[in-house]
């Protein structure tokens, strides 16, 4: 097919991807640029595969702490993605998840939050109310509060979050582990060990 078709680009991207999961990152790199080179080349600026490399791209450097490479690649998905897509699209809460969970990544809290509760909204929205993307918005938008000593606000999400994947998953999944885990740490925090110990017992017995 020649260097330059789009079914290489998504081999790179694969390989790369690949590369990515085993912590292989200099490895990963050139195949993502490799891909979005060939995607630009041959789809044009605006194509929905160029957001997605660019998102993979920006992942490979936050897992690095590469926050000044990784944000201007996350704007531009977002940005491919609610022009190609519109607003409303799941794969543009995707993008504001990603770049919340950057901003959050470096403190920078007051950004973050808007971020996550868009997410949040077009989820909630598109999706329906009992999907398991809403509990996971729910879970980051909650752990933003904690981070911020927010625990009022951030209780109700995580109990709404822990609801939603008894309710997909069955009480014996090991996300639901994680949410009862969340939500004792919750309580822990603020002292209420007798509402923590229940929670941190079931998650054990889960885990098992």
């Amino acid at each position: 097919l020649g260097p330059e078709h789009p079914y290489v680009a998504t081999t790179l991207n694969n390989l790369a991807e690949l590369y990515y999961l085993r912590g292989c990152y200099a490895e990963a790199e050139p195949l993502y640029q490799r891909a979005l080179a060939i995607w630009e080349h041959s789809l044009g600026p605006e194509h929905p595969n160029i957001a997605t490399t660019l998102n993979n791209l920006a992942e490979l450097h936050r897992a690095q702490g590469g926050y000044a490479e990784a944000e201007p690649l996350y704007q531009r998905a977002l940005a491919i993605q609610e022009h190609v897509l519109g607003p409303e699209h799941p794969d543009v809460a995707t993008s504001l998840n990603n770049l919340a969970e950057l901003c959050r990544a470096q403190r920078r809290y007051p950004e973050a939050e808007p971020l996550y509760k868009r997410a949040l909204a077009i989820r909630d929205h598109v999706l329906g109310p009992d999907h398991l993307d809403v509990a996971t918005s729910l879970n980051n938008l909650a752990e933003l509060y904690c981070t911020q000593r927010r625990y009022a606000e951030a209780e109700p999400l995580y109990k709404r979050a822990l609801a939603i994947r008894e309710h997909v998953l069955g009480p014996d999944h090991p996300d639901v582990a994680t949410s009862l885990n969340n939500l004792a740490a919750l309580y822990r925090t603020q002292g209420a060990y007798a509402e923590a110990e229940p929670l941190y017992q079931r998650a054990l017995d889960e885990s098992r």
